[in-house]
């Protein structure tokens, strides 16, 4: 019986960090002290280990020698192999909300849609990066599945980071409230095969700006001119 309260404290600690992660208050590369942790949140070791245990599991923390717990970086490989794999899981999703998602949760996903539409409008990139957020998780939860519901965020929260700079580029907000539009159309018709194509196409044109958006962030520096020697004095 004493175990449930530090799993309850743990899964709260993970997801926690996992959004920070996500919406980029934790850049790569940050320090995650389990002193830290147990101040912050009010716990004892075991459970801010078993949160670091758990982000690690999921790639999104990782250990570096004498620094102990980072946030782990994305390179473009990792982001173009997650993408493949994320392209699949949010159709899933979409496909399973058209089918399962209750009266309820299509008020909450309408809200998000909205949401959107609005930050869309006022040309807000960080709002819209939020509601972005809302109507996808919108999704996940609509999807009834508890399992595929954790793998997205845990792998969002991981290629999340960009998330800003990528809804910057110019054309992509507005892009993303078409392709939302009619992902929202094919899960409130119950059209199973819409919802899984529109979703699949909104997450690969969503990643091909993500994939330059890392590129341009990871792009080696030119390097600077060879000096020109001087002449030798006769």
């Amino acid at each position: 019986m004493t175990s449930t309260p530090r799993v309850n404290l743990s899964d709260k600690i993970r997801a926690t960090l996992e959004a920070e992660i996500g919406s980029g208050q934790l850049p790569a590369g940050s320090r995650l002290d389990e002193q830290a942790l147990m101040e912050r949140f009010e716990v004892s070791r075991t459970p801010a280990r078993e949160a670091l245990l758990q982000l690690t599991s999921a790639g999104l923390v990782t250990s570096v020698p004498r620094h102990g717990a980072v946030v782990a970086g994305v390179t473009l490989p990792d982001y173009v192999a997650m993408l493949e794999i994320l392209v699949e899981l949010e159709g899933l999703a979409a496909r399973l909300s058209a089918r399962r998602m209750p009266a309820e949760q299509r008020a909450v996903l309408r809200d998000a849609a909205q949401a959107c539409e609005t930050a869309a409008q006022a040309e807000d990139p960080v709002a819209y990066g939020e509601a972005n957020r809302r109507f996808h998780e919108a999704l996940y939860d609509g999807s009834r599945n508890e399992v595929l519901a954790k793998q997205l965020r845990s792998m969002r929260a991981r290629m999340g980071h960009p998330r800003n700079s990528v809804f910057d580029r110019p054309g992509r907000v507005r892009q993303s409230v078409a392709e939302h539009r009619a992902v929202l159309a094919a899960v409130l018709e119950g059209d199973e095969d819409a919802a899984h194509l529109a979703m699949t196409r909104h997450i690969s044109s969503g990643g091909n700006v993500y994939a330059d958006t890392i590129a341009s962030m990871t792009q080696p520096a030119p390097a600077p001119a060879p000096r020109r020697r001087a002449s030798a004095k006769p």
